[in-house]
């Protein structure tokens, strides 16, 4: 059974940074590409980050570029975001997801191309 669990949330001013985490378990992770999305209630799920399996290619939302970073440790079946620069709008809760094919050169940005989703962390940045 695959599971993921998200960690590294909290409040935060803006300006100020965060690193999430993603453990992954039940899966030969090092062969799927990993995405981070985001969601505000009452709002859709956002596209934030995704990275290839070999963390070779990794894409991003333009509301977040430059001042995220994904990453991945597929020794520690890890991914990671760093948010550098938090303003208010990325407050929301902030979910990681496995893709839903294996061995994807290309990380996708379509929420429904993962199959797999974490139980997500809060982030509030105050401003």
């Amino acid at each position: 059974q695959v599971q993921l669990v998200e960690s590294g949330g909290g409040l935060v001013q803006a300006g100020g940074s965060l690193r999430l985490s993603c453990a992954a378990s039940g899966l030969m992770f090092s062969r799927y590409s990993m995405g981070w999305f985001r969601q505000v209630l009452g709002k859709e799920r956002e596209f934030v980050a995704a990275i290839s399996y070999r963390g070779g290619t990794t894409r991003y939302a333009d509301s977040v570029k430059g001042r995220f970073t994904i990453s991945r440790d597929n020794a520690k079946n890890t991914v990671y975001l760093q948010m550098n620069s938090l303003q208010f709008e990325d407050t929301a809760v902030y979910y990681c997801a496995r893709d839903r094919y294996s061995d994807t050169d290309y990380p996708s940005s379509d929420p429904t191309r993962f199959a797999s989703w974490g139980q997500g962390t809060q982030v509030t940045v105050s401003s």
